[in-house]
């Protein structure tokens, strides 16, 4: 292993909102899970249940927070560098509404108007690496779409931005790793 001697980094995506279920994209708006994802946030219980994790971190936002303590972790130390992308000017927005008059958005591709830029979202996660590589032991981490997605590819070592090749779904788990000395993804999206 490298820097610490890291297990595993398992990564959980919060349970749905009212905005998740709809496209918007959610970042600075602190929105509470539906009563669908408080369910689905329980059922995480089980499936983490039995694991001793060394360090267990939420981002700030609520909808982390409640899915982190519905899952069994609510002594979970919030960190602010696992807050999601800031979208700015697209908050609360749809991928659809913005191609209207920015053909072919994406947040991997493009500007967000008034929100974070890439470099600025890589060096805060960059922190988050950082700081599970220091870990002897697992690690759980209770997060966001767009965020975590960057976190794995930071993970890899490939550029924030490359986080557009993992798709990640409300109240899924996907664990990182190590294959020897290079990291990688052991699950995705499950």
């Amino acid at each position: 292993m490298v820097e610490g001697d890291v297990d595993e980094v398992w990564l959980v995506r919060h349970g749905e909102t009212e905005w998740s279920r709809a496209g918007r994209h959610t970042s600075t708006t602190d929105l509470p899970l539906l009563p669908e994802g408080e369910r689905v946030a329980r059922g995480l219980h089980e499936r983490l249940a039995g694991i001793d994790f060394a360090l267990v971190l939420t981002s700030p936002r609520q909808r982390a927070r409640t899915t982190a303590a519905l899952a069994g972790h609510a002594d979970a130390k919030v960190d602010p560098d696992l807050a999601e992308w800031a979208y700015g000017d697209y908050e609360g927005v749809t991928t659809a509404t913005i191609r209207e008059t920015v053909p072919g958005w994406t947040v991997w591709s493009q500007p967000c108007p008034g929100g974070e830029t890439p470099a600025q979202v890589e060096e805060r996660l960059d922190r988050v690496v950082a700081r599970l590589r220091a870990v002897d032991g697992k690690s759980l981490v209770f997060g966001h779409g767009h965020a975590l997605r960057a976190l794995a590819a930071r993970w890899l070592g490939l550029p924030v931005t490359d986080g557009r090749l993992f798709r990640l779904d409300t109240a899924t788990v996907s664990v990182l790793g190590h294959e020897r000395e290079s990291p990688v993804v052991l699950r995705w999206n499950s």
